[in-house]
């Protein structure tokens, strides 16, 4: 008690397990080297790694301008590895020692206990290290340098001895052929150091780029530190209840498990030991075991305490919907690499007849056996099992569904009921494919149930949606005109007009016939299945629950200006990260500015503002108003930049704000002047060599600029590639 009075709690972190680079995050251990210098200012020339051994190759630069290096040193050394003669082949095209390569080892293979951690906003996020590589120089040159002194001293030996190799006489050769090798010579040859190191050596290298501390991409890289999600979705493993965590603490010995357990046939699992499992795993017994069941009884069997939706997501993976019941996929009871007990036919085949007598009880109540042992080809043993998973047989009528049309969940979950429909379609079209059946575009319903319809066109559901439409109008002007009458026939209050509901105003308008084609597309839409694209998401066609040509314009909705109006706080928000992000880099691709956008969404704290939803016309427009321009690029015809990569924006009206504290006022003023003329250079040219831009600014500026100027300009709004400048983004290499 003593020691905790002297010792108390100065502040209590939350700690996040981070997932997203679990499997991805490496830690390299380098040399040591003076404090002054990091390896980040250091260029990294190549680097390359073979993933399966976790060995990675590096090769830095040397600074051979230091004065602590030696040259006549580093010339003797690349004399040796590549000899006078330099060609494509050298280590060191420039005849002198300018580079090193490290190469990586393992220091320990067990990183279970290690993690990188990143301290920021009082949370503690931590990422589980998947491995740690120590990266010690390579001399492999010494190599290369001593084979090239063997090659010479072999070529003067060989010299020296052709006269006598010419006059030896021919000697005789005696061929033997190796005996066939044994099973455990064979297991010491695998097992030997020469066989391994040749097996590493075959592994091809896989090149990487290398992106420095204050690269954008790093950055980008480097939020996947931060856990995504802070409501604790990820951090389950973190949070254990007391019971959980005393028993991680003192697991119990396997003698105290084993003990007092009751004995149980191999087959047969307690509903006790069931729910221990996960639930997918819950479910794939289940239906293995009863192979037909509702939904409802599933549920029953699961407990309350299970999320429906979640059982949903389950049971689509292990069955199929059949009259409204769950029937057990043929895959599940019959494994890749099975077969039939009774015949000895592959599990494919199975699954294909059982498929067939599925999709058979989705058009009736009734199978004939004999039917499907005609299509199918199979022995009669193997029919009645597949029969008997699913039916129950009746004297002079055949084999009936065993469980009742389940209506009822054919009208809670209608959307389950589309997705299963649309596979058995898929499934129909392949059995018609390999039984050579006629097509059944019409399915019929179960006797006396009203099943689920059949196939239908794209034309029949515009119909509907139209018929649908004009009975809702009908009945709604009946329903009006009724409670008019009414109206009129009670005695109205004192200063509201008969006939009228008091508060209540009712806006009469016919429907038009775009009216009615408008809901018939609402109703074209409604059957599609949802698609969303990659690149734009749901704001490529949705802005804030609003269709993109309403959400953009500035008209308002259900008389409420839209939420991207100027000077709203989602407005003034929007503007400050546009602000903020142009003050850093002064060009941007719509591209690029939608993905800084998102790093920016992801370091939020739940609920904030601007998740309520930005559309693309929305920032284009926020981007305009802050002071840019946007720059028409003239992209090449061929180019394989998307059509947010082409839009190009570029801080116009002002600088940055190191400019306005380093430099001067009119310093100032002829930076943006530089920085309006390059850019419209490149709203003519798609690249462009530095002396045209050089030229060119000298003439529109009136004088010569130096080349710190010139850099400034450049470093600001360009990237060079191939001796050639682009703007930021536009390179496609």
């Amino acid at each position: 008690m003593a020691n905790e009075e002297d010792d108390p709690v100065i502040q209590e972190i939350d700690v996040y397990l981070a997932k997203s680079l679990a499997e991805k995050l490496y830690l390299f251990q380098y040399p040591v080297r003076p404090v002054s210098m990091t390896y980040d200012d250091i260029p990294h020339l190549s680097a390359r790694i073979k993933p399966k051994q976790q060995k990675v190759e590096l090769e830095m630069a040397i600074d051979t301008l230091n004065p602590n290096y030696c040259r006549s040193k580093g010339e003797q050394i690349a004399l040796n590895v590549d000899g006078a003669c330099a060609d494509e082949t050298s280590t060191y095209s420039s005849k002198l020692m300018d580079k090193q390569t490290f190469c990586s080892s393992q220091t320990t293979s067990n990183t279970s206990r290690y993690a990188a951690a990143l301290y920021r906003q009082g949370e503690l996020h931590l990422t589980p290290l998947h491995g740690i590589l120590q990266l010690r120089p390579s001399f492999s040159y010494l190599d290369k340098a001593d084979a090239k002194h063997r090659e010479r001293e072999a070529a003067n030996e060989a010299g020296d001895s052709s006269q006598d190799e010419a006059e030896e006489d021919v000697k005789q050769i005696t061929v033997r052929f190796s005996r066939p090798e044994s099973e455990q010579a064979r297991q010491r040859r695998v097992q030997s150091y020469e066989f391994l190191q040749k097996k590493h050596a075959e592994e091809p290298w896989v090149h990487l780029h290398y992106y420095g501390l204050r690269d954008s991409r790093s950055e980008h890289e480097r939020q996947y530190l931060l856990c995504q999600g802070s409501s604790g979705v990820e951090n389950t493993e973190l949070v254990k209840s007391p019971s959980e965590y005393l028993m991680m603490l003192m697991p119990p010995s396997q003698e105290e498990e084993n003990r007092d357990k009751p004995v149980a046939p191999s087959n047969v699992l307690s509903m006790a030991q069931l729910r221990t499992l996960p639930l997918a795993d819950q479910i794939k017994i289940l239906m293995k075991n009863v192979k037909v069941m509702p939904f409802a009884n599933l549920m029953s069997l699961l407990g309350p305490s299970i999320d429906s939706v979640a059982v949903l997501r389950g049971i689509q993976k292990v069955a199929m919907l059949v009259q409204g019941n769950w029937v057990v996929k043929s895959d599940i009871l019959y494994p890749k690499d099975s077969s039939s007990p009774h015949s000895g036919v592959p599990a494919e085949v199975l699954c294909r007849g059982r498929d067939f007598v599925m999709w058979k009880f989705t058009q009736s109540r009734w199978v004939v056996r004999k039917e499907v042992a005609a299509v199918t080809k199979l022995c009669a043993e193997d029919v009645k099992d597949f029969l008997e998973h699913m039916a129950v047989v009746r004297i002079n009528k055949g084999w009936e569904f065993m469980l009742p049309y389940d209506g009822e969940f054919i009208k809670k979950h209608p959307d389950v009921v589309q997705r299963q429909h649309m596979l058995w379609t898929g499934i129909q079209a392949k059995l018609e494919k390999v039984y050579n059946l006629v097509k059944e575009t019409m399915p019929k319903k179960p006797d006396g149930q009203s099943g689920p319809v059949g196939l239908v066109s794209g034309d029949q559901r515009v119909q509907v949606a139209k018929r649908q439409a004009q009975q809702n109008h009908a009945l709604l002007e009946r329903e009006l005109q009724r409670r008019k009458e009414q109206l009129r026939a009670s005695s109205a209050p004192p200063g509201v007009p008969p006939g009228v509901l008091p508060g209540v105003r009712v806006k009469e308008e016919p429907m038009s016939e775009e009216g009615e084609e408008e809901e018939e597309r609402g109703a074209e839409e409604d059957e599609r299945p949802a698609h969303t694209s990659p690149g734009g998401g749901l704001h490529s066609r949705l802005a804030n629950g609003l269709p993109a040509g309403r959400a953009a314009g500035g008209d308002s909705f259900n008389g409420h200006p839209p939420s991207g109006s100027a000077g709203t706080p989602v407005a003034r928000e929007l503007r400050a990260f546009v602000e903020a992000t142009f003050q850093r880099q002064f060009v941007l691709t719509l591209s690029e500015l939608k993905r800084l956008f998102n790093l920016h969404l992801a370091s939020l704290p739940p609920g904030h503002m601007l998740f309520s939803g930005i559309s693309d016309r929305m920032l284009q427009d926020t981007v305009l108003a802050a002071g840019c321009k946007q720059i028409l690029v003239p992209f090449p015809p061929q180019t394989a930049a998307s059509p947010d990569e082409q839009k190009v924006f570029a801080l116009w009206e002002s600088g940055d704000m190191s400019d306005q504290v380093i430099v001067s006022r009119n310093n100032m003023f002829l930076l943006l002047k530089h920085r309006q003329v390059l850019l419209e250079i490149f709203s003519k040219n798609y690249r462009v060599r530095r002396n045209m831009i050089q030229s060119r600014l000298t003439q529109e500026c009136g004088e010569d600029l130096s080349k710190q100027e010139v850099d400034k300009v450049l470093k600001d709004c360009c990237v060079s590639y191939g001796g050639m400048w682009y703007l930021k983004g536009t390179v496609q290499s």
